[in-house]
């Protein structure tokens, strides 16, 4: 089994991080939230030489998962995530393309497969946790691989924030309960990439975000 490696393209005008994370030695991986700009993300995919067995959806707004249903048809992968409380935004991805004057570059979205609280996601012999972590999105999901200690929490908590809750279907005492129940559980070691900024560790946000001190 080889290290995962991992790479982000900041995609659009939102700088969202669009995450590919693949095993170095079998090259098997999974892109993370492509957002848009897919030619951007091909080419990044084609640099690295990672294959792409899957599409992860950490959530339905429009900056994480605009661009899912062109890449699946590029790269003829499943769209995998995130949980079934998320159909009406993925239903409605056109709609919030209006809203940024995107009409007609933004299709709504069918995931292959919904994600459940407690189910694991491979990328070769590497075992992530899935995690539903409503607040932001109401089907917002993370990943979080155990013996890495490594996880990708998209927009649930950030370096020195957490995800806004004045979108539809966020609410901020189920953001702050699900970043407390599950994300504080972690280790302090855990590493983790958001989906946008800088990465941070349970540790660092543990003792310093505003937010949970």
């Amino acid at each position: 089994m080889g290290q995962l490696q991992v790479a982000i393209i900041p995609v659009t005008a939102f700088q969202q991080n669009c995450t590919l994370i693949w095993d170095q030695d079998s090259l098997e991986g999974v892109v993370i939230d492509p957002g848009g700009d897919v030619d951007r993300i091909k080419a990044a995919i084609a640099e690295t030489g990672m294959k792409p067995k899957a599409i992860w959806l950490t959530h339905g707004h429009i900056d994480h998962a605009a661009g899912a249903m062109d890449l699946k048809d590029d790269l003829k992968v499943d769209i995998i995530g995130p949980h079934i409380d998320d159909t009406p935004l993925l239903q409605g991805l056109e709609k919030q393309a209006q809203m940024f004057g995107l009409d007609g570059e933004v299709r709504n979205c069918d995931p292959d497969r919904w994600l459940e609280e407690g189910e694991t996601l491979n990328i070769g012999s590497h075992e992530f946790e899935v995690y539903h972590c409503p607040g932001h999105a109401p089907g917002h999901v993370v990943f979080f691989n155990r013996a890495a200690d490594f996880a990708h929490v998209g927009d649930v908590l950030f370096s020195g924030s957490i995800g806004r809750t004045d979108l539809p279907g966020g609410d901020h005492e189920t953001l702050i309960n699900s970043i407390k129940t599950k994300l504080m559980e972690w280790p302090d070691s855990v590493q983790f990439i958001c989906g946008h900024g800088p990465a941070s560790s349970i540790g660092q946000e543990r003792q310093s975000n505003p937010f949970l001190t």
